[in-house]
């Protein structure tokens, strides 16, 4: 699906079909640098993109993808808190609806990363650094290597549980935090 340039007499349909696929391709990209396939992502992106509910087999033609890789990616995104189920009266199927507000979207990703990355990042970190028994205030440590050792990956642990703390802070599900932070960050200079 790469983004093809627009035809200036396209129908606003096709023109929205198109700029859609752009989109999805788009974000599709983006998808290593998440952390997440590539399909978990352009199902995401047209979810999002379309504003509507659709159902696995709509995904599926869509992106043209199996069912399989459509149920794991949907499954996926509703674990990640980005994409709700919807169900339409009268109708069996499960639809896919996805967050449409932005600033909650990037909260729910952010959330996400921080309990796939960061949290078991820091408890290897606390794994790694009790692996020695000596604590950086020890007194008792007798090798200066062993207390500079300590001490450095003290500094790191400090620093990934801050980052931790301040992702929690920003990205609680309720908060206004990113969006005030981001604001805050951009007026200075």
């Amino acid at each position: 699906m790469d983004p093809v340039p627009s035809s200036p007499n396209l129908p606003p349909e096709a023109a929205a079909r198109e700029a859609q696929d752009a989109f999805i391709a788009t974000w599709g990209q983006m998808a290593g640098a998440w952390g997440i396939s590539r399909t978990m992502a352009e199902a995401h992106a047209l979810l999002f993109v379309t504003g509507q509910a659709l159902n696995t087999d709509e995904v599926m033609e869509r992106l043209q993808i199996s069912r399989g890789n459509a149920s794991m990616s949907l499954r996926a995104l509703l674990e990640w808190g980005i994409v709700s189920k919807a169900h339409k009266r009268g109708d069996r199927k499960e639809y896919f609806h996805a967050e449409q507000d932005v600033w909650a979207m990037f909260r729910a990703i952010v959330r996400e990363r921080l309990k796939r990355e960061v949290e078991p990042l820091i408890a290897q970190l606390h794994e790694i650094r009790d692996l020695t028994g000596v604590k950086q205030k020890d007194k008792a440590a007798k090798a200066a290597d062993l207390s500079d050792h300590n001490a450095r990956l003290d500094e790191l642990v400090d620093f990934f549980v801050t980052v931790d703390q301040l992702g929690q802070r920003f990205a609680s599900p309720q908060g206004r935090g990113l969006r005030v932070a981001a604001k805050m960050l951009t007026k200075v200079t």
